[in-house]
């Protein structure tokens, strides 16, 4: 009961990520067709899963669509992988690097949970719905672990790296900038006290593991990292 509440909501906002992981993950065995357009927001609104409608300016609704764009990111940056043809992709399952690779779904879920307690703000929030959208915190020390495990098969960071190393690494960098987005768009709606402090964690958590698999990424596929380097800088030599 639920995820089917859960569902309907999402199927309202029209987010096709959760529909699709939720038939993926078997929780919900048989999904009816919904009409992609519903004309409800057309005046500039839409509705929270608390039933409030907001305008679309909203800071819910701007949090909401920057872990949406960051859900699309990842999944740009998963099939750039998939299409550079690591030698690492067929140790993947046994060994679970760059989880990306090998479960997208699994972060993009999880990406739905953070949405789904943002759309539950507080101040409209019964606990009805705030016990189906509460975000878990165990989520962190996964994300901790993997970072932990990425940094010790790289070489030492000395340096401020820019985004590069090739198309699979770029395109996590690109994924690491939205999420550091989301997490500013996020920070508006705790601290109005709309939702939890958990899915904040996590966001600033997982811009970190973005940023490590981005230069695992090029380390794996030989690919340079670019450094910054100072241009025309006042204390430079050779500057007046």
């Amino acid at each position: 009961m639920k995820m089917l509440k859960i569902f309907r909501f999402i199927s309202s906002l029209k987010t096709t990520n959760v529909r699709s992981c939720i038939a993926q993950t078997g929780q919900i065995s048989m999904i009816r067709h919904i009409k992609i357009y519903t004309r409800t927001g057309d005046k500039g609104t839409s509705a929270t899963f608390t039933g409030e409608r907001r305008r679309k300016d909203d800071a819910i609704f701007e949090a909401l669509g920057t872990t949406d764009e960051l859900t699309s990111a990842i999944g740009l940056a998963k099939e750039f992988c998939k299409d550079a043809g690591h030698p690492f992709i067929d140790r993947l399952d046994e060994y679970k690097v760059l989880f990306c690779l090998i479960k997208p779904m699994q972060i993009q879920c999880i990406l739905q949970d953070v949405s789904a307690n943002i759309a539950t703000p507080k101040s409209s929030a019964r606990e009805s719905h705030t016990n189906l959208t509460e975000f878990s915190s165990k989520n962190v020390p996964t994300l901790e672990a993997w970072i932990d495990e990425y940094t010790e098969q790289l070489p030492p960071l000395k340096n401020f790296i820019l985004p590069s190393g090739g198309k699979s690494a770029t395109s996590l960098h690109l994924a690491r900038t939205i999420c550091r987005r989301a997490e500013r768009k996020v920070t508006t709606c705790v601290r109005a006290r709309e939702m939890d402090m958990e899915p904040l964690v996590y966001l600033n958590r997982l811009s970190d593991l973005l940023f490590t698999m981005a230069r695992l990424a090029a380390h794996l596929e030989g690919q340079e990292e670019k450094i910054y380097r100072p241009i025309n800088h006042p204390t430079s030599k050779g500057n007046n």
